[in-house]
């Protein structure tokens, strides 16, 4: 049985094709489920995510007009979905470790050089959930701090603080590494 190619699949999906959909699931999950487990930070409930976010799609994919990429519009739905969550879960109220973060040195930078992607993705997924939302959002999605205050409901100063202690929190985190 040869494979449907993605263009084609994603237009038998609209009409509610079953191998449609496992050819753009087999596509999309390896590159989506990172991105919910950066959001989420726990595998199982990232997990979760990843099946509703696949609903979302295949439920949405007539609003898919072919300008840019699938990967990017389906990359929204994901990381949605994922707010969705966090939002759902009181799990964005941005007070997690900001007394810790306030007494934090800015120092350690070098320490990231010699990181790996894994290595710093892992640091990532330990941020408290606040600051992780923000950190993924502006760092790794490339939204502006307006966009993210829209997302989240919060103000685009709240969101430059989240960011600017996530930031903290991560060299400490690289500090306390270097050190041991």
């Amino acid at each position: 049985m040869t494979e449907i190619p993605l263009p084609e699949a994603i237009e038998k999906c609209r009409k509610g094709n079953r191998a449609a959909q496992k050819v753009i699931y087999d596509h999309l999950a390896p590159r989506m489920f990172p991105v919910c487990i950066r959001y989420i930070g726990d595998r199982m409930i990232a997990e979760d995510i990843l099946q509703e976010g696949f609903i979302t799609l295949f439920s949405k994919i007539d609003t898919f007009k072919g300008e840019g990429s699938f990967e990017g519009w389906a990359r929204k739905i994901f990381v949605n979905t994922s707010l969705m969550y966090l939002r759902k879960n009181d799990a964005l109220k941005m007070s997690d470790d900001i007394d810790a973060a306030r007494h934090i040195s800015a120092e350690t930078v070098s320490a990231v050089q010699s990181m790996g992607y894994k290595e710093l993705m892992t640091l990532v997924s330990q941020l408290p959930t606040g600051f992780r939302t923000v950190f993924n959002l502006y760092a790794i999605e490339g939204y502006s701090h307006k966009e993210i205050g829209e997302m989240l409901n919060i103000s685009e100063t709240t969101s430059r603080t989240q960011l600017s202690r996530a930031r903290i929190w991560l060299q400490n985190k690289l500090k306390k590494n270097a050190d041991v």
